[in-house]
């Protein structure tokens, strides 16, 4: 039976594991020993490690045929050094076939709303489109070196039941206004956790896909379709500069870059066929009385 190490055991990891369990032995890093009788109770054999010390990864040299990274960069550092440990490691044994890493379309930086495909230059604005930027490239390099089938998924905001901006909401917190506003991009949890799956499949040799669904929304009218799902106000609509005054640095950053993604490539090469192409889709069939309102 082949072999899945999962970097980075987070909510879409979980969700990928169902996926993986019924036709591979799936194995997963883990910092944190409380993780582990979760991750066993799903089938899934524990290993003790962190990206951030090199000499704990000695135990996944050798161990899987595939590789799946979810593991986020350390915002401390300038470069991705988690990735550079984990290509370093797995390169001292006999390397996996595949590899999938989950990046972000923070890579391309603002865009001014134009369609963007992966081809698009990459001009990351923020230290987490930079630091992702640095990840692709090390993983290309490691990739070609070492013969491996390295796919790039470049994923927008994330979304599903319990991801959904409701407390911002009932906070009032504002959106940017309708002539000023961004494009935003986005994939719900589950169909993402598919996507990777595929791309362990059938993803090309050092090949980028746009994880992204069908939607070409502004971020204000993301945040009123929610708000319209929920019984709650739209959040008050300011100027661009009233909107950086306000809300963090960080979500700042989200809210300043426009582009839409194409998901061309994606649905044509990796077979996928979205289960939630939209929000709204999504939204009129998810149970509200399980998250109250």
């Amino acid at each position: 039976m082949r072999r899945i190490l999962i970097i980075g055991c987070g909510d879409v990891a979980l969700r990928t594991i169902p996926h993986l369990t019924r036709n591979y032995r799936v194995y997963a890093l883990v910092r944190n020993r409380a993780y582990c009788a979760r991750l066993s109770a799903l089938g899934v054999t524990p290993v003790i490690g962190d990206l951030d010390n090199r000499k704990s990864l000695a135990r996944i040299k050798g161990l899987a045929d595939m590789v799946l990274h979810f593991a986020p960069p350390s915002p401390q550092e300038e470069t991705d050094t988690r990735t550079q440990n984990l290509l370093s490691v797995l390169a001292t044994g006999i390397c996996p076939k595949r590899l999938v890493y989950i990046s972000t379309s923070g890579v391309y930086g603002d865009c001014a709303g134009r369609k963007v495909t992966e081809t698009q230059t990459l001009n990351p604005a923020s230290l987490r489109g930079k630091l992702r930027v640095d990840a692709e490239r090390k993983i290309r390099c490691w990739a070609r070196a070492c013969c491996v089938n390295a796919s790039i998924l470049r994923v927008p905001g994330i979304y599903a039941q319990d991801r959904l901006p409701v407390e911002r909401l009932k906070m009032g917190s504002p959106a940017i206004a309708e002539n000023e506003d961004s494009y935003s991009n986005h994939i719900h949890a589950d169909d993402l956790a598919r996507i990777a799956v595929a791309a362990l499949q059938r993803g090309k040799p050092c090949r980028v896909y746009h994880a992204t669904d069908d939607d070409e929304m502004k971020m204000g009218d993301y945040f009123d379709t929610v708000a319209d799902a929920f019984y709650l106000p739209h959040p008050p609509r300011l100027s661009r500069a009233e909107v950086k005054n306000t809300v963090s640095p960080m979500m700042w950053s989200f809210m300043n870059e426009s582009r839409r993604l194409s998901n061309t490539r994606m649905k044509r090469e990796l077979k996928v066929f979205l289960r939630y192409p939209t929000l709204m889709y999504f939204l009129t069939r998810m149970d509200l009385a399980k998250l109250g309102s």
